[in-house]
């Protein structure tokens, strides 16, 4: 798809790896409604890109507000690309360290945020983009996100790995599904990301996760998920692939 003039939603729009993906789009001249959360910092990011952006609130695990917010993006001349970042971990084990089982409330949290999140992302944004006229034989495509944790999970990351594997079964799914509707769908498993989350970190913790990197040996740059999520959307022969952005990494068990 042409990305001058493209009508995207960016899911977790506000920061990280969603705002890097709007800059980027503003950037080649498209249209982006940030959706995030009412606590998030969604109307400063919106200022921060300037006219080709709104920002509007919505909860990707509530149909309701999701559903009005991808209305309100639509409104800005049809939905034709979604770029789905909204997500969240939460550690957990299986047995907790008395022998306790694990928290079921973790496991179900995470996996309605992560899951079920991006299947309404699928299914909503789906659903606005089939009503558009086909432009050179599309009418979309939808960027989901999930982690090399669906591969190679560590110790705590029960909910996490499971959820975000999920993701990955959907894509090529949800791309022979979504064929017939002339709507692409690709996934990226990014790596150790630079994030504002791994931001909180002390110096030799980072250090630490940024030599484990084959190469290059440092923490991902957001800006480079955001290229890859534009390129996704741009190249009309990407359609039901999970593609790794990782420097080459393979994580270890803990």
């Amino acid at each position: 798809m042409r990305l001058e003039g493209l009508n995207t939603a960016v899911t977790g729009g506000a920061s990280g790896l969603g705002l890097a993906s709007a800059r980027r789009l503003v950037k080649e001249g498209g249209f982006v409604t940030l959706v995030d959360l009412p606590t998030s910092d969604g109307e400063r990011a919106a200022e921060e890109l300037g006219e080709n952006a709104q920002f509007v609130a919505a909860d990707v695990t509530d149909a309701d507000s999701f559903a009005a917010a991808l209305d309100a993006a639509d409104a800005k001349g049809g939905l034709r690309g979604l770029v789905h970042c909204a997500g969240a971990g939460r550690r957990m084990r299986i047995l907790e360290k008395d022998g306790t089982p694990g928290s079921l409330e973790d496991f179900e949290f995470v996996i309605t945020l992560n899951l079920t999140g991006s299947f309404n992302a699928l299914r909503l944004g789906a659903e606005r983009m089939a009503r558009q006229d086909p432009v050179d034989g599309e009418r979309g495509a939808i960027v989901l996100t999930s982690s090399v944790a669906a591969y190679e999970g560590q110790i705590g990351q029960i909910n996490y790995s499971a959820s975000k594997a999920g993701i990955v079964g959907m894509t090529v799914v949800a791309a022979r599904d979504l064929a017939s509707r002339n709507i692409r769908v690709c996934t990226i498993a990014p790596g150790i990301m630079d994030t504002p989350l791994l931001a909180r970190l002390r110096d030799d913790v980072r250090a630490g996760l940024a030599a484990s990197v084959p190469h290059p040996p440092r923490l991902g740059r957001d800006d480079e998920f955001g290229l890859l999520a534009v390129q996704i959307l741009e190249n009309g022969y990407l359609n039901g692939e999970t593609i790794r952005l990782d420097g080459g990494i393979r994580m270890a068990p803990r």
